[in-house]
């Protein structure tokens, strides 16, 4: 049973509701003190539910100790194992409030597939897990859109960038940042021998307003003709954007949109997108150097995965998982094997973590 020094949140709690009650707070104070009150708030709602329901525990147990009649007794019983439960999944859901899962997971996503070693090889494997994405994306009810894309001659993408829309697309692709290795004999190889190849992913949570502010006076907006296939749009209208954020070199482009006015909303996006992650990169980078320890989930140049075609097996090194049906989820996008148990191991990474109500731990 978690132990807690219920005292002090409560006290806490309401320095949050009175830093609140003050009328001249700007956007991000107010944001980010209704989001430290709402925290708080859960945690004493959920101690109040086990408090409450170990109340009525204590009072059937009283009960069944005095009854004379066995049928009443059984009754009694009943109750009690109910209510017996009913704690197990409060302290559950208390766990749950303690180490909190990440707030953006309920967010669309900008998906970034890139090659890396392999060349040709590696482009085509691009391609080939964008239609993995794709397939379990619509197995959630998500809307996949390209955003950008650099293709090659022979069908493969040096680099795609899709916007995945839908209710907590983060939570599930988050763990497919990383490194991905391929095994498997190219299309281009004569001699059957077998090549290992890399792509990264990045999966960058939608920014809000809120997250990033960006003065538009620190940005340069470039217009540029589409290319690729579009029939006669393409070429004759300068609709694609490249926008550069000058303070930190942030580049991005979209071009996926025959308006370049949706064309810029979607890169400010992207844009916002970046810089979010770019900063929490950084301040996860400093908070490891002061443990001295490596804590939390892969960074984009560890590698996550491995696709070996002749033994039609995929591995996830995170969780040790091998599953030899790699034909099977390439072409439906049956990812669901692999991310669930990365969630359960998420979870549990959390709670080595500190958290903000680690200091009431008693």
């Amino acid at each position: 049973m978690i132990n807690l020094d219920w005292d002090l949140i409560y006290k806490k709690h309401e320095e949050f509701l009175q830093a609140l009650s003050n009328p001249n707070l700007d956007k991000r104070e107010r944001a980010a003190l209704q989001k430290k009150e709402t925290e708080y708030s859960n945690l004493i709602s959920a101690h109040k539910n086990i408090e409450n329901t170990q109340k009525e525990l204590s009072e059937l147990v009283s009960q069944k100790n005095s009854e004379k009649d066995p049928e009443l007794k059984d009754l009694f019983e009943e109750e009690i194992k109910n209510n017996e439960e009913k704690i197990k999944i409060l302290e559950k859901d208390l766990e749950d409030t303690l180490y909190p899962a990440d707030e953006k997971d309920e967010r669309s996503v900008f998906l970034e597939i890139r090659a890396g070693a392999g060349g040709q090889e590696a482009a085509l494997f691009v391609s080939d897990l964008f239609k993995t994405y794709s397939n379990y994306a619509l197995s959630k009810n998500w809307d996949v859109s390209i955003v950008d894309t650099s293709t090659t001659d022979l069908g493969g993408f040096k680099e795609l960038i899709a916007f995945i829309k839908g209710k907590n697309v983060y939570k599930y692709l988050k763990y497919e940042s990383g490194v991905h290795r391929v095994q498997r004999v190219p299309k281009t190889e004569t001699a059957g021998r077998i090549h290992t190849s890399t792509v990264t992913v990045a999966v960058l949570p939608e920014a809000k307003d809120v997250d990033v502010q960006i003065n538009p006076q620190d940005l340069k907006i470039d217009t540029y003709r589409a290319g690729g296939a579009g029939g006669q749009h393409v070429n004759k209208t300068e609709s694609a954007i490249r926008i550069t954020h000058i303070p930190t070199g942030v580049v991005v482009t979209c071009q996926d949109e025959r308006s370049q006015t949706k064309n810029k909303e979607r890169a400010l996006k992207m844009l916002q997108s970046r810089i979010l992650k770019a900063e929490e990169e950084r301040k996860e980078s400093q908070m490891r150097a002061e443990r001295k320890q490596q804590v939390g989930m892969g960074e984009r140049a560890e590698k996550v995965r491995t696709y070996n075609y002749p033994q039609n097996r995929i591995s996830d090194h995170r969780i040790e998982l091998t599953l030899k049906k790699l034909d099977i989820i390439m072409a439906s996008g049956q990812l669901d094997e692999i991310i669930e148990p990365l969630i359960i191991w998420e979870k549990e990474e959390r709670k080595k973590e500190d958290t903000e109500f680690s200091k009431y731990l008693k």
